[in-house]
């Protein structure tokens, strides 16, 4: 598996990277019916959440995609027009302090159902349940509106 990295030089420009990932995975999950875990890495302000809101606009959310910092996870039921049904999972692991809060949430059911699109922010924290196979996306301040995106490819 090759790096491969991105700048962003606007919110908007890290969303728009989020929808062209999301689109690439719905084509390639057509045919199938599987999960994408999607790991979120980096510091505060570096552009998670402004990812997250890309990915679920692009998923038809209805609802403003934020950060469920004190929730821990948030659900939301995509609304485009498609043979399945899809549901985004987001995850802030960054208030827990074991990763057994995570699995008493479900993280199993979650990981194991069909056509759910998981988001995880502070991955880090509960690396010991994650699975291998997911995309890592780490993301680095460059300035105020700049971001650096290093990702699996």
């Amino acid at each position: 598996m090759s790096k491969k990295e991105i700048t962003t030089n606007s919110s908007e420009e890290t969303k728009e990277f989020a929808k062209m990932l999301c689109q690439q995975w719905l084509e390639i999950n057509k045919t199938k019916n599987s999960n994408w875990l999607v790991c979120l890495y980096g510091d505060l302000g570096g552009g998670k959440t402004t990812f997250s809101q890309g990915l679920g606009k692009e998923l038809g959310v209805k609802e403003i995609v934020n950060s469920p910092t004190f929730l821990i996870m948030k659900k939301y039921i995509s609304a485009i027009k498609t043979n399945k049904k899809y549901t985004l999972y987001h995850f802030d692991c960054y208030r827990i302090s074991d990763y057994q809060e995570i699995l008493d949430l479900g993280w199993e059911d979650i990981l194991s159902g069909e056509n759910n699109i998981i988001l995880v922010e502070w991955p880090e924290r509960i690396e010991k349940i994650l699975p291998k196979e997911r995309l890592n996306l780490k993301f680095e301040v460059i300035d105020e509106n700049m971001r650096k995106i290093v990702f699996d490819k």
